[in-house]
């Protein structure tokens, strides 16, 4: 603090998580631990602030972790954790076939034309989430523009509207931007000599890229995958509205547990697992990013 407000910079971000992040994952996790019950709010809670120490001590002689016990014990959240993390790793291998070659077709078109492209990147987010999910469901529906396309061809109709093919479409488009904008940027800043240094050593097109780019760019595959993988696994819009009801993913589990059952204490517990599930993927993250910055 006593050099120039460099201390306040620091305690900003500290600030910030302890608000955002750190009160609400205590109110989660105090949640998680109550008691379901006909009332509103639909809990009775176990600990109680008011009595400081002593309450924590009485919830400590009484500790009741039967919304975790019941994580185990039914297999609707086993299926529904192993489906998000099916969908989560399937559509991330899908981002980077798609993306890896837009991010890379992008870094070698000429500068004018190179920042025209990254904002068509881009534009999709200035149009609502929801309304460019809801998109896909005439595109997909029976009736819908896919189908009549096909008609149109000679084609016979598909019916993938409310199946997990129509969650995998709807993830990929959603955070095709995520996987395209960090590959972009690392394959953006690096150096064109080498790849004419391998060419000049006898290395052809496709071994230059394979022995110089690649390596080099990933970084920014391991950015764009983890920036897409962690909140894909949590997603809820997407399974919701294009995925049918046997489709399984913790956000549409969080969601049914908290509004349609009103079992706070067992979304709450689903809540701390998923993010107990993410860490390790936010903590490479964050390795990453910290080797991408040195």
């Amino acid at each position: 603090m006593r050099r120039g407000g460099s201390g306040l910079a620091a305690v900003l971000p500290l600030l910030w998580l302890a608000v955002f992040f750190a009160f609400p994952f205590m109110l989660v996790g105090r949640l998680s631990l109550s008691d379901t019950a006909l009332s509103i709010p639909p809990y009775t809670p176990r600990i109680d602030w008011n009595q400081g120490i002593a309450g924590l001590q009485t919830f400590a002689r009484g500790l009741d972790i039967e919304a975790y016990a019941r994580l185990i014990s039914d297999t609707l959240y086993l299926d529904a954790w192993l489906s998000s993390l099916r969908l989560a790793g399937i559509a991330t291998v899908l981002l980077l076939i798609i993306g890896y070659p837009i991010a890379y077709g992008i870094s070698r078109c000429p500068p004018a034309l190179r920042q025209a492209l990254v904002m068509a990147v881009i534009l999709p987010f200035w149009t609502s989430f929801l309304i460019r999910i809801y998109a896909w469901i005439a595109i997909l529906k029976p009736a819908g523009v896919l189908n009549i396309a096909l008609g149109a061809l000679g084609l016979p109709s598909v019916d993938i509207l409310n199946t997990e093919i129509a969650v995998l479409l709807g993830l990929v488009y959603a955070y095709l931007p995520f996987m395209v904008l960090p590959l972009y940027a690392v394959l953006d800043r690096q150096d064109h000599s080498l790849i004419e240094a391998a060419q000049d050593l006898g290395a052809t097109p496709v071994s230059a890229f394979w022995r110089v780019t690649f390596p080099l760019s990933l970084s920014g595959a391991a950015a764009g995958a983890l920036l897409c993988f962690i909140p894909m696994s949590g997603e809820f819009v997407i399974p919701d509205l294009l995925g049918g009801s046997e489709t399984l993913m913790l956000g549409r589990v969080i969601w049914t547990e908290f509004f349609a059952n009103r079992d706070w204490p067992a979304a709450s517990a689903v809540a701390i697992a998923l993010l107990a599930t993410l860490l390790v993927p936010i903590l490479l993250f964050e390795r990453q990013q910290k080797q991408v910055i040195s």
